[in-house]
């Protein structure tokens, strides 16, 4: 039976491409001056933020004595790999990456895990004395390590934490204050309603935590997770304090051998 129905005609618009658009077309527009002048201060801004990076890099591009060339060059003259070769002969760096890589991992995996399980119990659950728990939990951010430090140090050296990576790591799993603010504050914008419908469904406040709470927290534990890691990889006066084997040195006392080289 289709074979016998004769193809309609479909009607094409005879309005020629770009009838509908604004008057204004695109190549009447006068350009935006304030715009072109904002980004032209915030690419050299960039530029200039960039400058000690890149003159890094060039100074591990020259040759010995030439960092300190009057005038200086950005482009060296001679470029050698020869710095980077010498890195791996004068130090172990291997094992200090190794070293800075595994604290990173554990202080991340901590904090996003603590952090977001008493956020939860903050936001989310009723008991008593909530607020005045969390209150003291925030005081604890205007403790500075300084004065924590030499407690913190006997502490370990009673348990025997000393030169090993105990002391840089457990505390990541006790529920760092700045990141359980992070993780309640934002918990607190998620409906009630996913709690709800997961306990009709029978599901306790451990089920709820981990397959409701947390897949919708995904950008609330991607930042947890950058300021740890930028944190841990940074950090310098820890591994100072509790590392005393060269076997046990991160990245950051690693490149301190290398002051007067």
């Amino acid at each position: 039976m289709s074979e016998g129905v004769p193809a309609i005609p479909v009607a094409r618009s005879a309005e020629p491409n770009g009838a509908g658009e604004h008057p204004r077309s695109r190549a009447g527009r006068k350009p935006q001056w304030g715009s072109i002048l904002v980004h032209a201060i915030l690419l050299g801004g960039g530029l200039l933020m960039l400058l000690p990076f890149l003159w890094t890099v060039s100074t591990s591009l020259k040759l010995p004595g030439a960092a300190l060339d009057w005038p200086p060059n950005l482009i060296p003259d001679h470029i050698t790999f020869e710095n980077y070769r010498r890195i791996w002969e004068v130090a172990p760096f291997a094992l200090y990456t190794r070293n800075s890589v595994i604290i990173s991992a554990l202080r991340v995996l901590g904090s996003i895990m603590s952090a977001t399980m008493v956020g939860f119990a903050f936001a989310r659950l009723r008991f008593p004395g909530r607020e005045p728990l969390f209150l003291i939990c925030l005081s604890t951010m205007m403790l500075p390590f300084f004065v924590t430090m030499i407690p913190a140090y006997a502490l370990f050296r009673i348990l025997g934490w000393i030169d090993t990576f105990l002391p840089l790591t457990v505390g990541a799993w006790l529920g760092p204050s700045f990141y359980v603010f992070l993780s309640r504050q934002f918990m607190r914008t998620l409906p009630m309603d996913y709690d709800e419908a997961a306990r009709i469904d029978g599901a306790g406040n451990w089920r709820i935590w981990w397959s409701v709470i947390l897949p919708n927290s995904k950008s609330v534990i991607a930042t947890i997770g950058i300021f740890a890691f930028r944190a841990s990889w940074d950090d310098f006066l820890g591994p100072l304090i509790f590392l005393n084997s060269q076997r046990n040195f991160t990245l950051a006392l690693g490149l301190r051998s290398f002051q007067g080289y």
